[in-house]
């Protein structure tokens, strides 16, 4: 959230490992995350530490004898930042901004510092900056925090205000002016699916963990000739084209990736986005296959959706990256759990004639009234999953 030289940090990564139930998420996977999102974000990791720890501490988020060593490590190794894998509380950023010699952020900061980076359309960079400002207001210090760099300047102080009161006024009125052009932006495109509606073309929206390959596989079926890079959140602003399939066609939009411990802020900034999900006739969930836990990532995704108001869609389940499998046979049981479903691989076109073979079912599929009639998917023979 501040300005940097990503060359010249030296970054640590500190997350706690916590007695979670099982179908939590993995504190060691979610650290090696965390590290993909700091690559992605132009940081270089030093070194990273997973601390033993039931829950954080409520003022240090460490225990005082385990902060002192981190303490001792960002100055023995110099450092410049230390990423935390949570959210921390406002009391705990104070804290440790405090006492540790580097500036720390969390999981969220570093997320929302990416999507403002990547977010390339106006409604993009209007969704980020809100997510960002409700990020930042309960955060707010005395010790001078310059919005210009969250957009726009601060107005002339008001007489007899301090200037903390003063920023926290121009933050809440600027959210205010974000949250009536997001509106905007959702009326817009209300009456953009109206019209569609209309002319009866049917929609999917593509739905997944970030870096599943969403785009790479709008890529392969339409030649959108979108930017599919190997980073997470590589794609932030929807994007939509047809595809033609026989004598019919069918409107693909690719969508933001999710991940695991999504920042509400971030989830509601981006409702006038994942509308396209909503309002869709179906999803596609491509799912990355090689990952060590596609398991997890499927329930992420199933998470958020139900949080966007759209986990009843009917959904097809497109398990992407069959090219990285040592062993196929080993996703036969997903296969069988997540019906419909196949293998894919954007890579090298494995499975492109069943997907649009399927797809073709779905279209045929519905009903006069506009509907996917329930079990009948085409002549797959397979009732349709929702991700409940």
């Amino acid at each position: 959230m501040t300005d940097r030289n990503n060359d010249e940090e030296r970054i640590l990564l500190l997350g706690l490992d916590r007695r979670l139930p099982a179908g939590s998420f993995d504190p060691a996977l979610s650290l090696l995350e965390l590290a993909s999102l700091t690559k992605t974000a132009g940081g270089q990791v030093a070194d990273s530490v997973l601390v033993r720890r039931d829950k954080p501490d409520p003022a240090h988020y460490l225990g005082k004898g385990k902060l002192e060593e981190i303490i001792g490590l960002a100055e023995e190794k110099e450092l410049d930042l230390v990423i935390i894998d949570d959210e921390l509380t406002v009391r705990q950023q104070n804290r440790l901004d405090a006492l540790l010699p580097c500036r720390v952020i969390d999981r969220t900061a570093l997320i929302l510092q990416i999507f403002a980076d990547h977010a390339r359309t106006r409604e993009g960079k209007l969704q980020i900056e809100l997510a960002q400002l409700t990020y930042l207001l309960p955060r707010l210090t005395g010790k001078g925090v310059i919005l210009s760099r969250l957009g726009g300047g601060i107005g002339t102080r008001g007489p007899g205000e301090s200037q903390l009161e003063t920023d926290r006024r121009h933050i809440r009125r600027r959210m205010e002016t974000l949250k009536k052009e997001t509106e905007s932006i959702r009326k817009h495109r209300a009456l953009t699916r109206s019209r569609r509606q209309k002319n009866r073309i049917p929609v999917a929206a593509l739905v997944g963990y970030t870096n599943a390959g969403k785009t790479s596989l709008l890529n392969l079926l339409t030649d959108a000739g979108a930017d599919a890079e190997d980073k997470l959140f590589a794609t932030l602003d929807p994007i939509t084209r047809k595809l033609k399939l026989g004598q019919t066609g069918i409107l693909l939009t690719d969508t933001v990736g999710f991940i695991q411990r999504l920042p509400h802020s971030l989830v509601n900034a981006f409702r006038a986005t994942m509308e396209e999900a909503v309002f869709a006739d179906f999803l596609i969930h491509v799912v990355d296959c090689s990952h060590s836990e596609p398991e997890m990532q499927i329930r992420t995704v199933q998470q958020v959706l139900h949080e966007v108001g759209c986990h009843e869609k009917p959904m097809l389940h497109v398990f992407n990256k069959a090219d990285l499998l040592p062993d196929p046979l080993d996703m036969q049981r997903y296969l069988t759990d997540y019906q419909p479903a196949l293998l894919f691989s954007a890579k090298t076109g494995e499975g492109l004639v069943q997907l649009k073979q399927m797809l073709s079912g779905l279209i045929n599929s519905r009903g006069e009234d506009g509907l996917y009639e329930a079990g009948n998917d085409g002549g797959m023979n397979r009732g349709w999953n929702t991700g409940e």
